[in-house]
């Protein structure tokens, strides 16, 4: 599934990375325990979390993830965004709940990574 076609489904508002939006992502992982974020073993995934901070940005480096939606209202700092930029990675804000736009994303093909 496109990351264009991902944000339609969430009806989130792309913060950075708007040029990558016709990106291929083939599988999803919610959480919100960042430590469980390091223990994926796949590149190119979306990470939907409501943890909205530095660390998060960093660690979805880490783990190669290539998208993700900040679900429950959460905003991105201006910081976020910025180093989000220059590692080259998708940030979306959704109101949206983590079960409901997994739930969402599930329905229409996303597949989970677990």
């Amino acid at each position: 599934m496109k990351l264009a076609d991902i944000v339609d489904i969430v009806e989130g508002k792309v913060v950075c990375g708007q040029d990558m939006l016709g990106k291929k992502i083939d599988y999803a992982f919610s959480s919100d325990l960042l430590s469980d974020v390091l223990t994926i073993n796949k590149a190119g995934i979306l990470l939907l979390t409501g943890v909205a901070n530095m660390q998060t940005i960093r660690t979805a480096d880490v783990a190669e993830v290539s998208c993700v939606v900040l679900v429950r209202g959460k905003k991105a700092s201006k910081e976020m965004i910025d180093l989000a930029t220059d590692i080259g990675l998708v940030l979306v804000e959704s109101e949206g709940s983590m079960f409901g736009t997994g739930g969402k994303l599930y329905q229409k093909g996303l597949q989970p990574l677990y």
